[in-house]
């Protein structure tokens, strides 16, 4: 592994978890959260890390599979040495990942953001999405109250990244 040739990245995201060993040349399986899961294949160094504690891995090659990606990485020559990344985050510097396109957003840019609704009322923060197959959600938290809003054009009718906000049609009694 790369780890001591880099000083790790103040802007990691992470993409995606080491699910386990693949096959017994040291592959490991990857679980990534991206959208296109083989997009992590772009970058050529990954960070693994538990707990923030993060080494630089050069990614040797890669391959998509059906239940997720395999992967090589400089220095995991076997099965054993794979093992011991499972659990492992798979993060990229932000700074690396292009711009999104326009409508469109990083999960991880919404993180943090103030949820106001059309009434001006402040709805709480975003801590979180997910998928649920049929549309992405936003977990919107303010103290121990928590709303579950789809992220769809129906609800979410503005984020503005630089103001630090999402306008949500939402109601502050749902």
């Amino acid at each position: 592994m790369a780890g001591d040739a880099f000083s790790v990245p103040s802007d990691l995201v992470v993409m995606g978890h080491v699910s386990g060993p693949f096959g017994v040349r040291g592959w490991v399986r990857i679980h990534a959260y991206t959208e296109a899961s083989d997009s992590l294949f772009g970058y050529p160094i990954w960070w693994l890390g538990r707990d923030g504690n993060w080494k630089a891995c050069r990614l040797l090659e890669g391959e998509a599979h059906s239940k997720g990606l395999a992967a090589r990485l400089e220095g995991v020559s076997d099965r054993d040495a794979a093992l011991a990344l499972k659990g492992c985050e798979v993060a990229v510097p932000r700074s690396e990942m292009p711009e999104a396109e326009p409508d469109a957003y990083y999960w991880n840019d919404l993180v943090g953001l103030r949820v106001v609704n059309l009434q001006g009322e402040t709805l709480g923060t975003v801590d979180s999405l997910f998928e649920t197959g049929a549309n992405d959600v936003m977990r919107v938290v303010a103290g121990e109250k928590e709303r579950l809003i789809p992220f769809v054009g129906h609800y979410v009718r503005d984020v503005d990244l630089k103001a630090g906000e999402i306008r949500v049609d939402w109601g502050a009694d749902y």
